[in-house]
Protein backbone atom coordinates (compact mmCIF):
# COMPACT_ATOMS: atom_id res chain seq x y z
CA UNK A 1 0.00 0.00 0.00
CA UNK A 2 1.38 3.39 -1.11
CA UNK A 3 1.81 6.36 1.83
CA UNK A 4 -1.09 8.53 0.06
CA UNK A 5 -3.35 5.42 0.62
CA UNK A 6 -2.29 5.08 4.02
CA UNK A 7 -3.44 8.87 4.41
CA UNK A 8 -6.54 8.51 3.05
CA UNK A 9 -7.31 5.65 4.80
CA UNK A 10 -6.38 7.12 8.41
CA UNK A 11 -8.86 10.07 7.62
CA UNK A 12 -12.05 7.80 7.62
CA UNK A 13 -12.07 7.98 11.17
CA UNK A 14 -14.29 11.04 11.73
CA UNK A 15 -16.40 10.29 8.21
CA UNK A 16 -19.79 10.69 10.19
CA UNK A 17 -18.25 13.45 12.21
CA UNK A 18 -20.27 16.25 12.44
CA UNK A 19 -18.35 18.06 14.30
CA UNK A 20 -19.28 21.65 14.45
CA UNK A 21 -21.79 21.97 12.15
CA UNK A 22 -24.83 24.46 12.38
CA UNK A 23 -27.76 23.08 11.28
CA UNK A 24 -31.49 23.74 11.03
CA UNK A 25 -34.54 21.42 11.24
CA UNK A 26 -37.98 22.86 10.18
CA UNK A 27 -41.00 20.29 11.89
CA UNK A 28 -38.21 19.79 14.64
CA UNK A 29 -40.44 19.82 17.85
CA UNK A 30 -41.24 15.94 17.37
CA UNK A 31 -41.12 13.20 15.95
CA UNK A 32 -39.11 12.85 12.77
CA UNK A 33 -38.03 16.33 13.27
CA UNK A 34 -37.26 15.62 16.91
CA UNK A 35 -35.41 12.30 16.47
CA UNK A 36 -33.33 13.59 13.55
CA UNK A 37 -32.21 16.85 15.86
CA UNK A 38 -31.07 14.21 18.83
CA UNK A 39 -28.83 12.63 16.08
CA UNK A 40 -27.55 15.55 14.76
CA UNK A 41 -26.47 17.08 18.01
CA UNK A 42 -25.06 13.74 19.15
CA UNK A 43 -22.74 13.65 16.11
CA UNK A 44 -21.20 16.49 16.98
CA UNK A 45 -23.21 19.62 15.51
CA UNK A 46 -22.39 22.34 17.88
CA UNK A 47 -25.93 24.41 16.85
CA UNK A 48 -29.38 22.89 16.15
CA UNK A 49 -32.09 25.45 15.80
CA UNK A 50 -35.55 23.55 16.07
CA UNK A 51 -38.25 25.83 14.64
CA UNK A 52 -42.17 24.77 14.14
CA UNK A 53 -45.34 26.23 14.81
CA UNK A 54 -46.24 26.15 18.60
CA UNK A 55 -43.48 27.85 20.49
CA UNK A 56 -44.16 25.84 24.00
CA UNK A 57 -43.29 22.61 21.60
CA UNK A 58 -40.23 24.50 20.38
CA UNK A 59 -39.11 25.21 23.84
CA UNK A 60 -39.87 22.05 25.32
CA UNK A 61 -37.90 20.01 22.72
CA UNK A 62 -34.83 22.26 23.40
CA UNK A 63 -35.15 21.49 26.63
CA UNK A 64 -34.89 17.80 26.31
CA UNK A 65 -32.43 18.25 23.62
CA UNK A 66 -29.78 20.20 25.40
CA UNK A 67 -29.87 18.28 28.42
CA UNK A 68 -28.75 15.18 26.33
CA UNK A 69 -25.68 14.08 28.16
CA UNK A 70 -23.77 12.54 24.98
CA UNK A 71 -23.77 16.16 23.31
CA UNK A 72 -20.06 17.95 23.06
CA UNK A 73 -19.50 20.64 25.37
CA UNK A 74 -20.73 23.67 24.53
CA UNK A 75 -23.21 22.52 22.07
CA UNK A 76 -27.02 23.82 22.46
CA UNK A 77 -30.46 23.80 20.81
CA UNK A 78 -32.05 26.71 20.07
CA UNK A 79 -35.65 27.16 19.74
CA UNK A 80 -36.86 29.55 16.66
CA UNK A 81 -40.84 29.35 16.60
CA UNK A 82 -42.41 29.88 13.25
CA UNK A 83 -45.01 28.62 11.02
CA UNK A 84 -43.25 27.42 7.48
CA UNK A 85 -46.62 28.18 5.65
CA UNK A 86 -46.17 31.85 6.18
CA UNK A 87 -43.72 33.51 4.04
CA UNK A 88 -43.32 36.53 6.94
CA UNK A 89 -42.45 33.59 9.18
CA UNK A 90 -40.02 32.09 7.49
CA UNK A 91 -38.08 35.65 7.02
CA UNK A 92 -38.13 36.14 10.67
CA UNK A 93 -37.12 32.63 11.04
CA UNK A 94 -34.08 33.45 9.16
CA UNK A 95 -33.44 36.79 10.58
CA UNK A 96 -33.63 35.32 13.83
CA UNK A 97 -30.81 32.80 13.36
CA UNK A 98 -28.66 35.08 11.24
CA UNK A 99 -28.46 36.61 14.90
CA UNK A 100 -26.64 33.75 16.16
CA UNK A 101 -24.84 32.33 13.18
CA UNK A 102 -23.08 33.21 10.08
CA UNK A 103 -23.68 30.24 8.33
CA UNK A 104 -25.74 26.87 8.13
CA UNK A 105 -24.07 23.48 7.07
CA UNK A 106 -27.49 21.63 7.18
CA UNK A 107 -31.15 22.08 7.10
CA UNK A 108 -33.42 19.30 7.55
CA UNK A 109 -36.65 20.33 5.44
CA UNK A 110 -39.03 18.04 7.40
CA UNK A 111 -42.34 20.74 8.22
CA UNK A 112 -45.21 18.39 6.87
CA UNK A 113 -49.12 18.22 7.59
CA UNK A 114 -51.88 15.33 6.13
CA UNK A 115 -54.86 14.75 5.38
CA UNK A 116 -57.49 11.83 5.48
CA UNK A 117 -61.14 11.42 3.93
CA UNK A 118 -63.02 9.55 0.75
CA UNK A 119 -62.82 11.22 -2.89
CA UNK A 120 -65.99 12.55 -3.12
CA UNK A 121 -65.80 14.52 0.19
CA UNK A 122 -62.16 15.70 -0.02
CA UNK A 123 -62.04 19.14 0.99
CA UNK A 124 -60.62 21.62 -1.35
CA UNK A 125 -59.32 23.54 1.77
CA UNK A 126 -57.38 20.27 3.24
CA UNK A 127 -56.03 19.82 -0.07
CA UNK A 128 -54.25 23.18 -0.78
CA UNK A 129 -53.07 23.07 3.29
CA UNK A 130 -51.44 19.88 2.65
CA UNK A 131 -49.77 20.96 -0.67
CA UNK A 132 -48.52 24.47 0.68
CA UNK A 133 -46.73 23.13 3.66
CA UNK A 134 -44.96 20.00 2.03
CA UNK A 135 -43.96 21.47 -0.83
CA UNK A 136 -44.50 25.14 -1.41
CA UNK A 137 -43.15 25.96 2.31
CA UNK A 138 -40.15 23.37 1.93
CA UNK A 139 -39.09 24.97 -1.78
CA UNK A 140 -39.04 28.77 -0.17
CA UNK A 141 -37.23 27.71 3.03
CA UNK A 142 -34.64 25.97 1.16
CA UNK A 143 -34.55 29.41 -1.03
CA UNK A 144 -34.43 32.17 2.08
CA UNK A 145 -31.81 29.99 3.70
CA UNK A 146 -29.82 29.63 0.52
CA UNK A 147 -27.65 32.51 1.56
CA UNK A 148 -26.81 30.84 5.41
CA UNK A 149 -26.16 27.40 3.94
CA UNK A 150 -23.83 29.12 0.90
CA UNK A 151 -21.80 31.00 3.21
CA UNK A 152 -19.21 28.50 4.03
CA UNK A 153 -20.04 26.15 1.74
CA UNK A 154 -17.40 24.42 -0.80
CA UNK A 155 -16.55 21.95 -3.12
CA UNK A 156 -14.82 19.93 -0.40
CA UNK A 157 -17.54 20.59 2.21
CA UNK A 158 -20.96 21.05 0.50
CA UNK A 159 -23.59 22.02 2.78
CA UNK A 160 -26.76 19.69 3.21
CA UNK A 161 -30.84 19.48 2.24
CA UNK A 162 -32.21 17.19 3.67
CA UNK A 163 -36.27 16.84 2.39
CA UNK A 164 -38.65 14.59 4.50
CA UNK A 165 -40.70 13.07 1.73
CA UNK A 166 -42.49 9.44 2.00
CA UNK A 167 -42.79 6.06 0.46
CA UNK A 168 -46.36 7.39 -0.44
CA UNK A 169 -44.50 9.69 -2.88
CA UNK A 170 -43.21 6.77 -4.15
CA UNK A 171 -45.94 3.86 -4.34
CA UNK A 172 -49.52 4.48 -3.39
CA UNK A 173 -50.60 6.04 -0.41
CA UNK A 174 -53.95 5.16 1.19
CA UNK A 175 -57.20 5.15 -0.62
CA UNK A 176 -60.88 4.49 0.03
CA UNK A 177 -62.59 6.34 3.31
CA UNK A 178 -59.01 7.79 4.54
CA UNK A 179 -57.68 8.28 1.07
CA UNK A 180 -55.02 11.07 1.25
CA UNK A 181 -54.54 12.10 -2.57
CA UNK A 182 -52.73 15.45 -1.27
CA UNK A 183 -50.03 14.23 0.62
CA UNK A 184 -48.98 11.39 -1.64
CA UNK A 185 -49.32 14.13 -4.05
CA UNK A 186 -47.41 16.32 -2.15
CA UNK A 187 -44.56 14.10 -1.24
CA UNK A 188 -43.90 12.65 -5.13
CA UNK A 189 -43.69 16.43 -5.35
CA UNK A 190 -41.14 17.27 -2.82
CA UNK A 191 -39.16 14.28 -4.24
CA UNK A 192 -38.89 15.88 -7.69
CA UNK A 193 -38.45 19.25 -5.77
CA UNK A 194 -34.96 17.63 -4.18
CA UNK A 195 -34.00 16.07 -7.67
CA UNK A 196 -34.53 19.93 -9.26
CA UNK A 197 -32.57 21.49 -6.23
CA UNK A 198 -30.29 19.04 -6.83
CA UNK A 199 -29.08 20.03 -9.80
CA UNK A 200 -29.67 24.09 -8.99
CA UNK A 201 -28.12 24.15 -5.87
CA UNK A 202 -25.22 21.95 -6.27
CA UNK A 203 -22.92 23.99 -7.88
CA UNK A 204 -23.48 26.31 -5.36
CA UNK A 205 -21.49 23.40 -3.05
CA UNK A 206 -25.50 22.87 -1.55
CA UNK A 207 -26.04 19.00 -1.65
CA UNK A 208 -29.83 18.04 -1.71
CA UNK A 209 -31.00 14.68 -1.01
CA UNK A 210 -34.99 13.09 -0.14
CA UNK A 211 -35.92 10.81 2.49
CA UNK A 212 -38.73 8.31 2.00
CA UNK A 213 -39.94 7.09 5.37
CA UNK A 214 -42.53 4.46 6.03
CA UNK A 215 -44.71 4.19 9.10
CA UNK A 216 -42.52 5.62 11.82
CA UNK A 217 -45.14 5.33 15.36
CA UNK A 218 -45.53 9.34 16.20
CA UNK A 219 -48.89 11.47 16.91
CA UNK A 220 -49.45 12.25 12.88
CA UNK A 221 -49.07 8.68 11.91
CA UNK A 222 -51.03 6.90 14.80
CA UNK A 223 -54.27 7.25 13.48
CA UNK A 224 -53.62 5.95 9.99
CA UNK A 225 -51.46 3.04 11.64
CA UNK A 226 -54.40 2.33 13.71
CA UNK A 227 -56.86 2.37 10.53
CA UNK A 228 -54.77 0.18 8.32
CA UNK A 229 -54.87 -2.83 11.52
CA UNK A 230 -53.00 -1.62 14.01
CA UNK A 231 -48.86 -1.59 14.73
CA UNK A 232 -48.61 -6.05 15.22
CA UNK A 233 -49.95 -5.89 11.40
CA UNK A 234 -47.71 -3.38 10.06
CA UNK A 235 -45.19 -4.92 11.42
CA UNK A 236 -45.79 -8.21 9.91
CA UNK A 237 -46.71 -6.96 6.24
CA UNK A 238 -42.93 -5.24 6.51
CA UNK A 239 -40.15 -7.34 5.05
CA UNK A 240 -38.13 -6.91 8.04
CA UNK A 241 -40.32 -7.18 10.57
CA UNK A 242 -40.89 -3.61 12.28
CA UNK A 243 -42.01 -0.27 11.89
CA UNK A 244 -39.74 2.70 12.16
CA UNK A 245 -37.07 3.58 15.30
CA UNK A 246 -35.74 6.85 16.26
CA UNK A 247 -32.42 5.27 15.68
CA UNK A 248 -33.52 5.11 12.05
CA UNK A 249 -34.14 8.36 10.80
CA UNK A 250 -31.30 10.16 12.98
CA UNK A 251 -28.54 7.67 11.50
CA UNK A 252 -30.21 8.62 7.93
CA UNK A 253 -30.36 12.03 8.83
CA UNK A 254 -27.01 12.20 10.31
CA UNK A 255 -25.12 10.25 7.17
CA UNK A 256 -26.73 12.41 4.60
CA UNK A 257 -25.24 15.35 6.64
CA UNK A 258 -21.66 13.87 7.02
CA UNK A 259 -19.03 13.73 4.56
CA UNK A 260 -19.96 10.02 4.09
CA UNK A 261 -22.52 10.93 1.82
CA UNK A 262 -20.63 13.83 -0.28
CA UNK A 263 -21.34 12.63 -3.17
CA UNK A 264 -24.85 11.85 -3.19
CA UNK A 265 -27.29 14.69 -4.60
CA UNK A 266 -30.59 14.20 -5.89
CA UNK A 267 -31.22 11.23 -4.22
CA UNK A 268 -33.93 9.56 -3.12
CA UNK A 269 -33.60 7.11 -0.03
CA UNK A 270 -36.65 5.04 1.57
CA UNK A 271 -36.42 4.12 4.87
CA UNK A 272 -39.47 1.98 5.48
CA UNK A 273 -37.72 -1.80 5.87
CA UNK A 274 -39.13 -2.45 2.41
CA UNK A 275 -42.43 -2.47 2.57
CA UNK A 276 -42.85 -0.32 -0.71
CA UNK A 277 -41.55 -2.97 -2.76
CA UNK A 278 -44.72 -4.92 -1.67
CA UNK A 279 -46.59 -3.03 -3.79
CA UNK A 280 -48.95 -1.18 -1.04
CA UNK A 281 -48.58 1.22 2.01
Amino acid sequence: MSAAEQVQLSNFSNIFSLDGKVAVVTGGSRGLGLHAASGLLQAGCSKVYITSRKKDACDEAVAALNALPSKRPGAQAISVPADSSRMEDLDRLVAEIGKTTDHVDILFANAGATWGEKFDTHPEKMFSKVMDLNVKSIFYTIQKLAPLLEAKATLEDPSRVIVTASVAGIGIGTVGENATPSYSASKAAAIHLAKNLAVELGPRHILTNAIAPGFFPSKMASGLIELKGGLKQLQEYSPNGRLGKPEDIAGLVVFLSSRASSHLNGAVIATDGGAVLKGRL
